[in-house]
């Protein structure tokens, strides 16, 4: 995903979670003996998701499920899925591990949801991944890059969307080193699986070059002390594994000091357009005025869905036609656009699971390699990986905020294999023909 409010503290806690008799099949997640249809009636089907519609996670992560909300009004517009209408229901966890495990336990035992679709954050997603998977409930297209997601052995029912932090930390690591050979690299990443599964693939290729790692907890907005020791350190390129906000606050705190390194962002900070309305507001509440398209022009980003300003991409026009028919006062950014690409690929699955859906073959349709869709590379999915989007192009944002691909999408694995180029055919939305359907 490219690709705050003021933070309220969030309490971080081990929390263990027990089986409570929920409906699963006996050869994925072995609590049922029989394939379970749970949250499907005749005419809809029902599933659940968590998002940070407000806490530090919000400025621009709350649009994802309004992208999302749009694409499955149109499909219900248009028929449904094989004749079931998608009901969509969102619950606020304020980016809050507690209260994930309260929303997704209601979503589960009083909504009796068919799958939660789409539950957002590393911190928050891995309080309640075991949970749903001792209930056999599909956990599908989690809104995080963390490689726990693929897990098929542990985690069964769990599915991951976006390109792994790890994945995306070669890539990024590759680039560092064959575009800044020598340069001084520092790491400013949150303090959680974002941080270490990105470093454990930037180290491939950048560890030599690494002067200094800071973390940041997105309970504290101060980044300030972390921005200097990095100043201090010498480090020419800071690599920011960071969610916008605090990839807003990072641009903040290093022109505050005077500090002007290449930033390199991580597509799930690295959208122009929501940075640049963060810039704004954040700057404008410390009673500041900036340029925001001063502050980004430059910036280094990664991303593997196409960037919304690229009007000729038929993926864009495709779901361009379905913001401005449903939410047209709603700017189209790359985040609303993750949003509405993610409700796509469930609503592919939910296709390809058939007539009479169960949670049995909707984990099969996901394993299946069959899904495509939008996105620049392919899908990891099969029955022996559950990763999602596989690869990464690498872009720079430009005095205007607009973005230009510096180097063309590449796939590569999650481990030490090579990072090769990828040239393969998108399907377009014609031939996956969902709306309507």
């Amino acid at each position: 995903m490219r690709s705050t409010r003021t933070v309220a503290g969030i309490a971080v806690l081990a929390l263990a979670l027990s089986a409570c008799g929920g409906a699963g099949e006996s050869d994925t997640s072995g609590t049922q003996a029989a394939d379970s249809a749970v949250g499907v009636t005749k005419d809809s089907v029902v599933i659940g998701t968590h998002q940070p519609l407000t806490g530090p996670a919000a400025p621009g992560y709350s649009k994802i499920s309004v992208g999302a909300r749009a694409v499955y009004q149109a499909i219900n517009d248009g028929g449904g899925i094989n004749g079931r209408k998608i009901d969509y229901k969102v619950e606020d966890d304020g980016y809050n591990p507690t209260k994930t495990v309260e929303v997704v336990k209601k979503l589960v035992l009083q909504d009796k949801v068919f799958a939660i679709v789409g539950g957002l954050g590393t911190p928050t997603h891995s309080k309640v991944v075991d949970y749903l998977n001792t209930e056999g409930v599909p956990d599908l297209l989690v809104s995080s890059g963390a490689l726990a997601w693929d897990n098929p052995q542990k985690s069964p029912m769990t599915f991951g969307y976006q390109l792994d932090y790890a994945r995306e930390g070669k890539i990024q690591g590759k680039y560092i080193k064959d575009t800044f050979a020598g340069k001084k690299v520092g790491y400013f990443t949150q303090n959680d699986d974002v941080g270490r599964d990105t470093q454990s693939g930037l180290d491939q290729f950048v560890k030599d070059q690494t002067v200094a790692k800071q973390g940041y907890d997105s309970a504290n907005t101060d980044v300030t002390p972390q921005l200097s020791a990095l100043k201090a350190a010498g480090a020419e390129i800071v690599v920011c594994e960071c969610i916008p906000a605090f990839t807003a606050l990072s641009i903040l705190a290093a022109a505050k000091i005077g500090y002007k390194p290449q930033f390199v962002v991580s597509s799930i900070g690295a959208d122009p357009a929501t940075l640049s309305g963060l810039l704004q507001d954040f700057a404008k509440r410390g009673g500041a005025s900036v340029s925001s398209a001063q502050l980004l022009n430059g910036l280094i980003g990664t991303g593997y869905l196409p960037d919304v300003a690229q009007t000729s991409d038929p993926w864009v026009a495709y779901f361009k036609g379905i913001h401005d028919k449903y939410i047209p006062k709603e700017p189209l950014t790359n985040t609303l656009f993750y949003g509405m690409v993610q409700a796509y690929t469930f609503g592919e699955a939910l296709k390809a699971a058939g007539p009479d859906p169960t949670r049995k073959k909707i984990v099969d349709a996901m394993s299946s390699g069959a899904l495509k869709g939008p996105g620049l590379t392919p899908f990891g999915f099969s029955k022996d990986s559950h990763s999602g989007y596989t690869g990464a192009y690498v872009f720079k944002i430009n005095p205007d905020t607009s973005t230009t691909v510096i180097q063309p999408p590449a796939v590569t694995d999650r481990g030490t294999g090579a990072i090769t180029p990828y040239s393969g055919e998108r399907a377009t939305p014609d031939q996956v023909n969902l709306l309507g359907k």
